[in-house]
C-alpha cells in the first residue's frame, strides 16, 4: 500500500512535469521509468514536496551461485510470495542485529544467520519504502554480503529510514522443498546521516602478538606493527598520538605475557621510525619497566609541550605519571613526575587524558596489579594542572561501591565517559561479566549500552561475553537535535567464542542516551583473538 501511494503521487508528477521545469529526473543506480522521473536537483522547488523513489535494489531476485550446492534458479517459485509459509522456525539473524544503526561509510552489509538443523536454502528480503523493488536473495549459504554498487546507492539514498530484513529458511532435496519455508529473523536497520571517521588499530594474540588496523569501510586489515619490527617479543596496550602519525605501545620481552612492559613509539606510515621529537632522556624514561597504557591529549602535543601519561608503580603504588617527550633530563620534576591525586587514598589504573588537556579520568582501587583493578574500582577525575595534578573527585554514578568500574575513556568532545563495569569483588582482567556503560563526564546516571547484548536467538547473553576496552571514534557529529557517537569494543559473543571487534552506535538527543545493538566488523579474521581496539585518526597507509 505504501509503495502504491508513492506510485500514484508520481503519476500526478508525470502529468505536471511538462508544466513544472523543476520536476527533473530521479537517478538511482539505473534509470527509472518515465512516469517515476520526479526528483529535484534544486532545493525549494515544487517537486521537492514529493518523496523520491530509487531503484538501488535490483528488480529481479538474486540467485547466489556460491556454495557446494548453489541456490537453484527455481528458488523464487519454491518459496512463493513474501510472507508465505510457517511464521516461525526459520534462521536466527545475527548480523546485522535487528534495530541497529550503520554509519554511511560502513562495510557493505553482511547478512549472517544461524540456521536450524536441516535447513539448506534461504531467502533474504530487504524492503525500504523509497526503493522501487525489494531486494530478494536466494542462497544456500548462511552468510551473504551485499554488492558494493547496491550498498553505495542505499547508503546515499535510504538514510534515516528503516530498512526491513526478513529471512526464511527451508529444506531443499535438490528438486523440491521438503520442509518450509519458515520465517526466522526479522527486523530493521537504519543508515545514519553521518559517517564514522578514523581508523581502528587492534591487538591480536593469534600466532604471536601484533597490532593490525583498518580504516572504517576498508574490507581488509593490515599489519601495523609486529614484535620483530619493534625489536621486542610482545606488543599491545596501544594508543595513537594526537596527530595520528605514531603509535605508542607497551612492549615486553616475554612473548607469553605483557609484563614487565616498557613504552615504545613508532610511526604508522609503514616505516616504523621512532618519532624525531623523542629525546634521548625521554627514551630512557619510557624504557623503565612495569610501565604501560600510554595516552595523550591534543592540547599537550606540540613543540615545547609534548607529554605522555602512563601508569607505573612508584614506591609500590600504581600512579599516573607524566613524561616530557622532549625532556633534556631524566630527573623527577623535570623529565617526568607523578600526577598528584589529592583526596584519593587508592591506587590508579587505566588513565585517560581529556582532549582539552584539562582533566585525567582513571580507576581508583585499593589494589592494582599491572593495570588490573583487583576487587573494587571507582572512576575519579583529577585536574592535569600543568603536570601537577590536583584534587581527585569521584565521578557520581561511576563510583558505586556495588561495582568495579574501570577502563574509562573521554568522548571526542569530552562530554561523556565510556567505561567497563563489573559486580564488586571481581577483577577487571578479561572478565566475562564486563559490560560497557556511558555517563556524562560530570556524572549522573550510567547508561548500559544495548550493544552489550548479543542477538537473543543466538543463545548467548551478557554478562558472559566479555564486553571490554571501549574506545570512542575520533569524531562527533550533530544533525539537528541528534549528536552521533561511535564506540568500539571487544567481545567474545561470536560463533567461535574468541574475542572480536565490534562497534556500538550511540546517539544523544535532548540529553537522553539512545544506544543500538552492536555492529560486527566482518573484515577482521574471525578465527583470530582480536582485543583492545584503539580508534583514532591513525594515518595508516591502507588505501
Amino acid at each position: 500500500m505504501e509503495r502504491l501511494k508513492l506510485l500514484l503521487l508520481y503519476g500526478v508528477c508525470g502529468g505536471l512535469c511538462g508544466l513544472l521545469s523543476a520536476c527533473g529526473t530521479n537517478q538511482g543506480h539505473g534509470d527509472p521509468p518515465p512516469d517515476l522521473a520526479t526528483s529535484n536537483p534544486d532545493a525549494g522547488t515544487p517537486g521537492d514536496l514529493l518523496p523520491a523513489v530509487f531503484n538501488d535494489f535490483p528488480a529481479a531476485p538474486v540467485i547466489d551461485p556460491t556454495g557446494t550446492t548453489p541456490a537453484p534458479a527455481s528458488a523464487p517459485s519454491l518459496f512463493g510470495a513474501a510472507g508465505s509459509g510457517a511464521q516461525s522456525g526459520g534462521p536466527c539473524l545475527v548480523d546485522p542485529e535487528p534495530g541497529t544503526l550503520l554509519p554511511q561509510n560502513w562495510l557493505r552489509p553482511r547478512f549472517h544467520f544461524i540456521a536450524p538443523a536441516g535447513e539448506n536454502l534461504f531467502e533474504i528480503r530487504l524492503h525500504a519504502a523509497n526503493q522501487m523493488s525489494d531486494l530478494v536473495v536466494y542462497t544456500s549459504q548462511t552468510t551473504w554480503t551485499m554488492d558494493p554498487t547496491t550498498w553505495g546507492g542505499l547508503a546515499e539514498h535510504t538514510v534515516d529510514q528503516p530498512i526491513t530484513v526478513t529471512v526464511r529458511g527451508a529444506v531443499f532435496d535438490g528438486t523440491q522443498l521438503t520442509s518450509g519455508p519458515a520465517l526466522g529473523g526479522s527486523g530493521t536497520f537504519t543508515i545514519a546521516p553521518v559517517q564514522a571517521e578514523g581508523a581502528i588499530v587492534y591487538w591480536t594474540t593469534t600466532g604471536g602478538s601484533a597490532l593490525r588496523g583498518f580504516s572504517i569501510g576498508d574490507e581488509t586489515v593490515h599489519d601495523v606493527l609486529t614484535p620483530s619490527q619493534a625489536g621486542t617479543a610482545c606488543v599491545g596496550c596501544h594508543a595513537s598520538t594526537p596527530d595520528g602519525l605514531d603509535v605508542a605501545f607497551s612492549a615486553s620481552a616475554d612473548p607469553g605475557n605483557g609484563d614487565p612492559a616498557s613504552i615504545e613509539m613508532r610511526s604508522v606510515d609503514g616505516q616504523l621510525t621512532t618519532p624525531s621529537f623523542l629525546s634521548a632522556a625521554a627514551k630512557t624514561l619510557l624504557a623503565r619497566t612495569y610501565q604501560e597504557l600510554p595516552v595523550f591529549s591534543k592540547a599537550h602535543f606540540q613543540t615545547g609541550d609534548r607529554v605522555a601519561l602512563t601508569m607505573m608503580p612508584v614506591a609500590n603504588v600504581s600512579e599516573i605519571i607524566w613524561t616530557d617527550l622532549e625532556a633534556s633530563s631524566t630527573t623527577q620534576g623535570m623529565g617526568w613526575g607523578v600526577l598528584s591525586r589529592g583526596g584519593d587514598p587508592g591506587q590508579a589504573a587505566g588513565a585517560s587524558f581529556s582532549h582539552d588537556g584539562k582533566s585525567v579520568v582513571y580507576s581508583s582501587a585499593a589494589k592494582v596489579v599491572t593495570g588490573i583493578t583487583v576487587g573494587d574500582g571507582d572512576l575519579r577525575i583529577v585536574p592535569y594542572g600543568n603536570r601537577m595534578g590536583g584534587t581527585s573527585i569521584a565521578v557520581p554514578g561511576a563510583s558505586d561501591p556495588n561495582y568495579n568500574e574501570f577502563y574509562p575513556i573521554f568522548s571526542p568532545d569530552d562530554a561523556w565517559l565510556a567505561f567497563d563495569r563489573l559486580p564488586a569483588g571481581q577483577d577487571s582482567y578479561n572478565n566475562g561479566s564486563s559490560e560497557v556503560f556511558v555517563i556524562p563526564t560530570a556524572g549522573g546516571t550510567a547508561t548500559r549500552l544495548a550493544a552489550n547484548d548479543p542477538p537473543m536467538c543466538s543463545g548467548k547473553v551478557s554478562p558472559g561475553v566479555t564486553n571490554s576496552w571501549p574506545k570512542w571514534s575520533p569524531n562527533v557529529q550533530t544533525i539537528g537535535a541528534r549528536t552521533f557517537y561511535w564506540i568500539t569494543f571487544s567481545s567474545t559473543r561470536g560463533d567461535g567464542g574468541n574475542p572480536q571487534i565490534y562497534v556500538a552506535p550511540v546517539v544523544i538527543e535532548n540529553g537522553q542516551v539512545k544506544s543500538y545493538p552492536a555492529l560486527y566488523l566482518w573484515n577482521q579474521p574471525a578465527d583470530q583473538n582480536n582485543h583492545t581496539p584503539a580508534w583514532d585518526n591513525f594515518q595508516i597507509p591502507i588505501g
